[in-house]
């Protein structure tokens, strides 16, 4: 159904919409788009930083060793 709209279709949706809400609604609709789209992209780069950082310091800390076991475990369980 909307596989087919095309250009002149497009354009009577952009008269309809411009008749119904007017041009000064639909210019401060499209400021608040921009705005919410700049936020976004704000916390996806914050959280993109974020990610980083901690990466970072992950890669600082070196390596992790697992202790060894002690050879003498099962003597230990059993003295509890």
């Amino acid at each position: 159904m909307l596989n087919n709209i095309g250009l002149p279709g497009l354009l009577l949706i952009a008269v309809v919409v411009l008749v119904l809400f007017g041009r000064g609604k639909i210019s401060s609709l499209m400021g608040e788009v921009g705005k919410g789209i700049t936020a976004f992209k704000r916390g996806v780069d914050d959280g993109k930083k974020e990610i980083d950082d901690q990466s970072n310091t992950i890669n600082e800390a070196g390596t992790v060793h697992e202790p060894e076991a002690r050879p003498h475990a099962a003597e230990d369980k059993d003295r509890v």
